[in-house]
């Protein structure tokens, strides 16, 4: 029996790990030895995106629509394709111009505007309260069920729970304290949270995990594998209907609108810009996501269809929550361990994705929310206060408090009506409204802060009215008739019918009336009205990023003191921390000091950048021009200054390409001058082998010489083996200074060739004649295995001679010394002869079939070890067979003899004209 006790022991030690995680990843960070400065661990810090809804919905809404609860997934995964695209410009913006969040990115591109960045702030907190609901009623209801183990009992819904007895309430301050622990110990918001990242990192292993372990426990335990869950469940009613497209699984429409709406989500929610642009360390890290972050969500979702039937076969009778499935289900079949791990797996979806929502969305609330609102009516009260810093620090805990108890607030007005999935779905078209601002703001160089307020404001407002009242409305907090009549019972004003479109699902039809109006007023707002000077610049810096990099640092003209802009800055981040930033900029600088610098615009842009990241760009624009009195540029101007920074970016990258050529050819030099230092160690070698091949004939005669001179008196048998000694040494070195010169006269292309129709057959018999006594002479046994007729071949005859000589010699010379037998085969084939020369001696190591035909090779008898020497024979043989348009080769098996083959092809215009240079032979 699990008792209360162990569960929160559990779920404690579990949030222990995870602040043991992000305590090490900080003091890594602190110590210069990042661990998240790794792509892995960047792809999987993006399953944040995997929530709870993802854990304990996608079953629930599986078994309602069945393969419907696909395209949430499917959506994130065709975006994954175009991330290279698209997040990889939004990671550029973000570190040129040091944004923290959405609103600090849609507020920088339309000119720092503090009303749009509130406007965004205020649709992201209330579009995002009900995803945080949903976790902390996932969490919730998971511990209620899992607390009245080894028994199956659902809370009960619809009845008024006493607050201080409500388990969703200390869910929330316990998120809320562990987040505050998390992420608020930094102020700078550009300042990666790599503890938190690590930490999210492992916890989307745990649930990973956890769910696969419960889908194995189902597939494998319960049941024989996939098909034995699908052959079962069909017994299930509207089992054809959960699996086909039109029925429950819903409509293409309906398919076509949730892809839609996920793509987007996975870029404009909070927490997933949080992830994926603020806390990247290296775009390059993208290359990884972009395939490891779909095989994350395939990953856990394999197992969700047989969860899902299997629930369905199990709690037939429908008392049991589909969204509860996979904790329910290793619960009922008694298994303790996993029904507990598979908590900890939800619980551990639901945290990461609060502590990463609640950090983004603090940031926003503190810097386009508060902190404008602060500096226009209390600038005087901020002016006498030093450091404000810990003011900071203190909004943005209370907004993470603030938003956990806003989170339990619409869970308790609106979580019952909703399953997991419905919750998580208003959220995402929430986000979606977003995609116009941003998308526009980032391709489009017309798009106006007008423009842009106007769209947001009319998508957020159609999206509140169709969708966050419908929630309420079905919750009884306001009529129902709202709902089904429309307000004062006009029926084209109805939320989920609006101006009479009908057979749209809710989400659908909400996504389709916000982005209509989002986009329309974006676009047509934009297109009446005009930039300011600073929208426009702020357009080409975003627009052509890639171009222009390095943020608006030209973009600015006046005076201001250095003093001034350092003492401003310190009371935001602190003094310390401001020193060492201007300290760190004067170095850079090639300046000794921070009193040295010169309040140029370069300094300015520094400065507002360490603000911005303080409290939003906006802020930091208004506080910089608090103590700087800039000039006003023209249009022309800025024109100019961006047109100087294009020049200067593009000799820029002329330089780098310049240097990249120069570095290739550079690197071609050094391969080349290794050609000819191994070229040149070739040409001593064979200086030296023919030097030592000369010598050795050369000291035999003359040995033999002296004999005879100094013995005029030896026997006469005897002086006549000497004598024949030195007249096979002679003819020896004659066929040796012969082939150096044959195979020096072939590579210099120099060789005499005379070419005619042959009869190969001929050539052949004449070679086994010419090699008759040598063969005598070491007992070699000869048979030949030849065709009557064979056809005519066009080739040299002498060469071919000596080719046919020097494979016959070479198999002589390595036949077996007791029994020698060499086959000589001629084969007719369909465009060209083959000649097999086969000899029965120790063979070839297949290691050195290539080699061997290399001058001098010495090659390792197979049998005794003992080197010995090809000579030039088989090099000069393969530049002839190759000249003359064929092949020579060896196949061989150590110990069973080898096989010189070679072709002539039939054809005899194959062959070239005699005075065609030979083929490379690949002698070195």
């Amino acid at each position: 029996m699990l008792l209360g006790g162990v569960i929160l022991l559990t779920s404690f030690a579990y949030l222990g790990i995870l602040f043991a995680i992000a305590y090490w990843g900080d003091k890594r960070a602190d110590a210069g030895r990042s661990i998240i400065a790794n792509p892995y661990i960047y792809a999987l810090s993006m399953a944040v995106y995997a929530t709870s809804w993802t854990f304990y919905g996608s079953v629930g809404r599986a078994a309602a629509s069945g393969v419907g609860f696909l395209p949430i997934y499917l959506g994130p995964t065709l975006m994954a394709a175009l991330w290279w695209v698209v997040l990889r410009k939004m990671i550029r913006i973000s570190k040129a111009n040091r944004i923290t969040s959405i609103a600090d990115f849609i507020a920088a591109r339309y000119g720092k505007s503090t009303v749009l960045g509130g406007l965004v702030t205020v649709i992201a907190v209330v579009g995002v309260i009900p995803y945080i609901a949903l976790q902390l009623k996932a969490v919730s209801t998971s511990f209620l069920i899992l607390l009245q183990y080894p028994e199956v009992v659902m809370p009960p819904k619809g009845q008024a729970v006493d607050l201080f007895k409500d388990t969703a309430l200390y869910v929330a301050l316990l998120l809320a304290a562990f987040t505050l622990l998390f992420g608020t110990r930094h102020l700078d918001a550009t300042e990666r949270h790599e503890g938190m990242v690590a930490a999210i990192a492992f916890e989307s292993v745990v649930k990973l995990l956890s769910f696969l372990a419960v889908g194995a426990f189902v597939t494998f335990w319960l049941y024989d594998g996939f098909a034995d869950v699908f052959a079962q469940a069909r017994t299930l009613p509207d089992i054809e209907e959960l699996l086909t497209l039109g029925g429950v699984a819903g409509t293409y429409g309906s398919w076509a609108s949730l892809i839609f709406l996920s793509m987007l989500s996975i870029l404009f929610l909070p927490r997933q810009f949080q992830i994926s642009v603020v806390e990247n360390v290296n775009e390059n890290h993208l290359a990884k996501a972009i395939w490891l972050f779909p095989a994350y969500l395939f990953a856990i979702n394999v197992f969700v269809l047989p969860i899902t039937f299997a629930g369905l076969m199990q709690f037939g009778d429908g008392q049991i929550d589909a969204d509860t499935f996979v904790l329910t289900l290793p619960m009922v079949h008694g298994r303790e361990a996993l029904a507990l791990f598979v908590f900890i797996g939800g619980l551990s979806a639901a945290t990461g994705m609060v502590i990463v929502e609640t950090i983004a969305l603090s940031t926003m609330i503190c810097n386009d929310l508060v902190m404008p609102v602060l500096l226009r009516w209390k600038r005087l009260a901020l002016a006498q206060r030093a450091d404000l810093s810990g003011l900071l620090l203190g909004i943005r805990r209370g907004a993470i408090v603030l938003l956990m108890m806003l989170g339990y607030a619409y869970y308790r007005l609106a979580g019952e009506a909703y399953a997991l999935v419905s919750i998580g779905l208003v959220s995402f078209a929430a986000v979606a409204q977003f995609a116009p601002a941003m998308l526009g703001g980032m391709y489009w160089k017309q798009g106006t802060q007008a423009g842009a307020l106007t769209g947001l404001t009319l998508g957020f407002a159609l999206w509140v009215y169709t969708l966050l009242l419908p929630s309420f409305a079905k919750s009884g907090w306001l009529p129902i008739s709202f709902v089904e009549d429309g307000p004062w019972g006009i029926a084209w004003l109805k939320p989920l019918a609006l101006f009479g479109l009908e057979g749209l699902d809710d989400i659908s039809h909400s996504l389709f009336w916000s982005l209509l109006a989002n986009v329309g007023g974006y676009v047509t707002v934009s297109l009446l009205g005009h930039q300011s000077i600073r929208e426009h610049a702020q357009a080409l810096l975003f627009v052509d990023v890639f171009k222009v990099a390095g943020g608006s640092s030209g973009l600015w003209r006046g005076s201001a003191s250095v003093q001034d802009i350092v003492t401003l800055v310190g009371r935001f981040i602190g003094p310390a921390r401001a020193a060492e930033a201007f300290n760190g900029y004067a170095m850079r600088q090639g300046l000794g000091s921070v009193a040295a610098l010169t309040p140029d615009a370069a300094f300015v842009h520094f400065a507002e950048r360490l603000l911005a990241g303080a409290i939003g760009a906006a802020s930091a624009r208004v506080m910089i021009a608090s103590v700087a009195k800039e000039e006003p540029l023209s249009m022309e101007e800025v024109l100019g200054i961006l047109d100087e920074a294009s020049q200067l970016i593009a000799y820029s990258r002329k330089l780098e390409q310049k240097s990249r050529e120069l570095e290739a050819a550079t690197a071609e030099l050094r391969e080349a001058n290794e050609r000819l230092q191994e070229l040149d160690r070739l040409k001593d070698d064979f200086i030296s082998t023919v030097t030592h091949e000369l010598r050795t004939p050369l000291t035999s005669i003359r040995a033999f010489s002296e004999i005879l001179q100094g013995q005029p008196d030896i026997d006469p048998e005897r002086r006549q083996q000497f004598i024949t000694i030195i007249v096979k040494e002679s003819e020896r070195l004659t066929r040796l200074i012969n082939q150096v010169l044959d195979l020096a006269k072939l590579e210099s292309g120099k060789a005499e060739w005379h070419t005619s129709e042959l009869d190969v057959r001929q050539v052949i018999e004449d070679a086994v004649s010419a090699t008759s006594a040598l063969m005598r002479e070491h007992g070699v046994t000869l048979s030949l295995r030849l065709p009557e007729q064979v056809p005519p071949v066009m080739a040299d005859r002498d060469r071919l001679m000596q080719v046919m000589v020097n494979l016959i010699a070479n198999g002589v010379k390595f036949c077996d010394r007791s029994d020698g037998r060499i086959e000589i085969a001629l084969h007719v084939l369909s465009d060209r002869l083959r000649v097999d020369v086969h000899d029965n001696g120790p063979g070839i190591d297949p290691a050195h079939h290539e080699s061997i035909f290399e001058k001098f090779h010495q090659v390792g008898d197979t049998l005794t070890g003992k080197p010995q020497g090809t000579g030039l024979g088989l090099p000069i043989s393969r530049q002839i067979i190759q000249h003359l348009g064929g092949t020579l080769w060896v196949d061989s098996v150590p110990g069973q003899g080898a096989t010189f083959s070679f072709t002539l092809p039939l054809d005899a215009h194959r062959a070239r004209p005699p005075s065609t240079a030979p083929q490379e032979t690949g002698i070195s």
